[in-house]
């Protein structure tokens, strides 16, 4: 268990029957880059059941905060959605991942692409300045089947636009795109048809897709992922990684689950 932090949760909020965010304290000695995933967990019968959960909460923030599905079934979920204010919570010791800005080659629009709670990293990622520095454009879409599945992501950036420090930020280079795929919204289809269709630059009055300019990152359900890493293998982009920045990332941590 030494490989682990014990951390205490703050607050829980329900945000669906299946889906629920936590806050919990953070060690001062934990370590993260924005868009990274730690394993979390609970401690049963005195060992760690564990998942990779990415960190919802930017790194210069004191708490940690995260984002997570409700499975009845699953061996880790079914238990964790039942976490109350004061229990705690395990938290590796080493964050990692590919959602980090230095795994892309330069570009100026920054396409931030999820599904579900895939939205996780990206919550973390438009709460760091340095993002904002490198990019002209940042656009997150959030993709789900029910509209009450955005409302994470919707009351996330709501409050970052009326923050004082990135409401300027935001205003002045975050498009912010929610969509879904089976009721009536402003905005309805998958990730993947509105990039081929072109769609969703054309709602939010920007320009097509284009490899010269446009980076990318991905997170989200398995089928979304392969069908997007396709749609851009097709038109010349390259999978970047730790070792070779390419123009497109995707966490692996979640396709298997």
């Amino acid at each position: 268990m030494s490989a682990f932090y014990r951390e205490k949760v703050l607050s829980v909020q329900h945000w669906t029957d299946t889906l629920f965010s936590f806050r919990a304290t953070r060690d001062s000695g934990f370590r993260f880059q924005n868009g990274q995933f730690a394993m979390i967990g609970l401690e049963v019968e005195g060992r760690p059941l564990l998942r990779a959960y990415s960190m919802a909460s930017a790194n210069h923030e004191e708490e940690l905060e995260f984002f997570s599905i409700k499975v009845q079934d699953g061996p880790l979920t079914s238990k964790l959605q039942k976490i109350r204010e004061g229990d705690t919570i395990l938290v590796g010791r080493k964050a990692t991942g590919t959602l980090i800005t230095d795994n892309l080659i330069p570009g100026k629009r920054l396409m931030l692409l999820s599904t579900g709670t895939g939205l996780a990293p990206f919550a973390s990622l438009i709460k760091d300045p340095e993002v904002y520095d490198r990019y002209d454009q940042i656009l997150l879409v959030h993709g789900c089947r029910q509209v009450s599945e955005l409302a994470y992501g919707e009351e996330l950036v709501a409050k970052l636009r009326d923050d004082e420090l990135f409401g300027p930020l935001l205003s002045e280079k975050l498009s912010y795109y929610p969509t879904v795929t089976r009721e009536p919204f402003r905005n309805r289809g998958r990730i993947t048809d509105l990039i081929t269709s072109n769609q969703l630059f054309t709602d939010l009055h920007q320009g097509p897709l284009d490899i010269e300019t446009d980076r990318i990152m991905m997170c989200g359900s398995p089928a979304m992922l392969e069908e997007l890493k396709v749609l851009f293998e097709t038109r010349g982009f390259k999978e970047g990684s730790g070792n070779t920045p390419g123009h497109f990332v995707i966490e692996k941590a979640f396709v298997e689950r």
